[in-house]
């Protein structure tokens, strides 16, 4: 199968709005709970009901306008999640502006960038650190006329700016939002180059929520519906949830720091959720690691097996048997009750993507706490465009078309793109924006394949793609996705383009690797000296042997090398929705690489393709 489609349940009009949306849901909810927010870090829930929170959104708007701001005027924020960040969002729409998201970890020289490229008016920034960032760069921003704080009461001061204007001024300008206007500038993190700035539209935010809230009303309008949201607002998955919740009947709440992110779960208990797969594997390796030794950790390993098969059973036509239904009771009562606990006690689903999940990990979770709903998007796509639904589920795959969405795979594995979700273009890139398009198609530079079921499978990165010196071409997302999965390990980079073999460079995990070697009977052994202890590289090597059973002898990895840290976003070599930035980790620690081969590559052409 190359093709596959899914129709749309709803058909945009073309005065819909991301503003009409939340109009809508004020006249469903009223004094219903839209929104619960918090003033500290531990205290109480706050209900903020869909009228109270509309009237907020349109005080802060008319602050806007007061200040100067116009209809299509850029408007940054910079801030963590929290509250106020979706507030104002909804405002700065209702204005009838175009908020631009800033990561809160951005460099100045990032920020100068993205301020520049957008021609940023106003930015608001959370705290004086990113203020201090922002004003290293401001004589390099004649467009840029202020910096708001949140901490200084950046909100209070746009609502006594506004206290004079008109209502009608910021009505009038609410109303006149249509379908095909610019609704954001989300810059991709991109793991090489400087960011590009991809313009969705109002259409682009309001087909897929609205779509969602009708097709998977599982998660957005059952009874008690709620999330919080904890990854960064800045990105495009976090931003289309904060959209979805309030297309549907659900409760959104924000989570700004995720060192209290299990307390925070307990205190709101949410009943869906999105993450990335690095969240899960964190989830599964913690749990393993506290029942790390003896009779707990047989347990855990019995409970683990009994949830994978519990999980594959329901795939099946006749389901899962007595004997395997006996014991996934036993098993709830011993480990998956302590799971669910953690995560708020009445979480039922939850949304993966951004990268790879794998099988093992999505099984295990529905087999014992929570059914982890994988999905597919870009930037571009205003997020997925492939996801599992509660309903049409098969695990390992990232789903079917999304509703009103085209898929095609090209003659060199390319997924191909359709729908009204795509982006209108890249932000002053006239020619790279022709370059994303092929005969009216979004060409996606991922590689996939569609199964029997029309479930898309993504193989790789088209980029990505390493030929060996013999010819091969060797996917890396698989290899590294595999590895990943072990507590131990962080972050994996496969290697190997004109080389003789496959390799990779490896980091170990610093906060799961004391837990390692206690219930391995070592000591605790810092990140330097774990590099190159026999015990680690020898459990390095059953991890190497684990990924390679999922490619062929030509494509499996011979050869590791570890590094002596990690790779993170404050060092550069993760974005902030952590990715890998391969070609920067290729570039500085070329050295190491051509080690690990014994020489710095030869060019020269493959001996044979196969």
């Amino acid at each position: 199968m190359t093709l596959a489609s899914s129709p749309a349940l709803v058909e945009v009009p073309e005065g819909t709005s991301i503003n009409t949306i939340l109009a809508d849901r004020v006249a469903r909810s009223g004094n219903e709970a839209l929104i619960e927010r918090r003033d500290s870090p531990s205290g109480p829930w706050i209900k903020v009901s869909a009228r109270q929170f509309e009237d907020e959104v349109l005080a802060v708007a008319r602050g806007l306008v007061a200040r100067g701001i116009g209809v299509g005027d850029r408007v940054a924020i910079m801030s963590r999640t929290r509250y106020e960040w979706t507030l104002l969002d909804f405002a700065i729409w209702a204005a009838g502006a175009v908020p631009v998201p800033v990561y809160e970890t951005s460099s100045a020289e990032q920020v100068q960038w993205i301020l520049s490229d957008a021609d940023v008016r106003l930015i608001v920034v959370e705290s004086s650190a990113h203020a201090d960032i922002v004003t290293q760069v401001r004589p390099n921003l004649p467009g840029l006329e202020d910096i708001l704080l949140l901490d200084d009461d950046a909100v209070l001061g746009l609502r006594k700016a506004g206290t004079n204007l008109s209502a009608g001024i910021v009505a009038e300008r609410r109303d006149a939002v249509r379908r095909d206007d610019l609704a954001t500038i989300i810059y991709t993190s991109g793991s090489t180059g400087r960011p590009k700035g991809v313009e969705l539209t109002h259409g682009n935010f309001a087909h897929l929520t609205m779509n969602a809230a009708v097709g998977i009303p599982e998660l957005l309008q059952a009874e008690n519906a709620r999330t919080l949201l904890f990854l960064p607002l800045a990105h495009v998955f976090a931003r289309y949830v904060e959209v979805a919740t309030i297309a549907g009947q659900a409760v959104l709440g924000h989570a700004p720091d995720v060192k209290n992110l299990v307390a925070d779960l307990g205190s709101f208990r949410p009943t869906y959720l999105l993450a990335v797969p690095r969240v899960f594997e964190k989830v599964y390796n913690s749990a393993e690691q506290r029942a790390s030794s003896g009779l707990k950790a047989k347990i855990f390993a019995w409970a683990a097996q009994v949830a994978e098969d519990y999980s594959r059973a329901l795939d099946t036509p006749s389901g899962p048997g007595r004997t395997l239904t006996a014991k996934h009771s036993i098993a709830d009562k011993l480990v998956f009750s302590k799971l669910k606990a953690t995560m708020g006690g009445q979480l039922q689903w939850a949304v993966s993507g951004g990268a790879p999940l794998g099988e093992r990990l999505g099984h295990f979770f529905r087999g014992s706490c929570v059914t982890i709903l994988e999905g597919y998007g870009l930037t571009e796509t205003t997020a997925p465009t492939t996801v599992n639904r509660p309903d049409r589920q098969v695990i390992g795959s990232v789903g079917p078309a999304f509703f009103g969405t085209d898929i095609d795979i090209a003659d060199d594995g390319e997924v191909l793109l359709r729908g009204p979700h795509i982006f209108r273009g890249y932000r002053n890139e006239p020619q790279l924006t022709a370059a994303a398009f092929v005969d009216g198609w979004f060409r996606t530079g991922d590689l996939g394949r569609l199964d029997e079921h029309g479930h898309l499978h993504i193989t790789g990165r088209k980029k990505e793609i390493i030929v060996t010196a013999g010819g091969k071409n060797v996917a890396p997302a698989v290899l590294e996705d595999r590895m990943r999965a072990h507590a131990i390990v962080s972050q994996v980079v496969v290697v190997g383009d004109q080389r003789p073999f496959i390799g990779a460079l490896v980091t170990l995990d610093a906060e799961m690797l004391p837990g390692w070697c206690a219930a391995n009977g070592l000591p605790n052994l810092s990140v330097d000296k774990a590099r190159v202890h026999p015990r680690v590289l020898a459990e390095l090597d059953k991890v190497v042997a684990h990924a390679n059973e999922a490619v062929s002898k030509a494509e499996s990895i011979r050869k590791i090398t570890v590094l002596d840290i990690d790779f993170t976003e404050a060092n550069g070599y993760l974005t902030p929705s952590i990715k890998v930035k391969r070609a920067k980790v290729l570039a500085d620690f070329a050295d190491m690489i051509d080690a690990l081969y014994g020489a710095p590559v030869a060019h020269t052409q493959p001996a044979s393709t196969y």
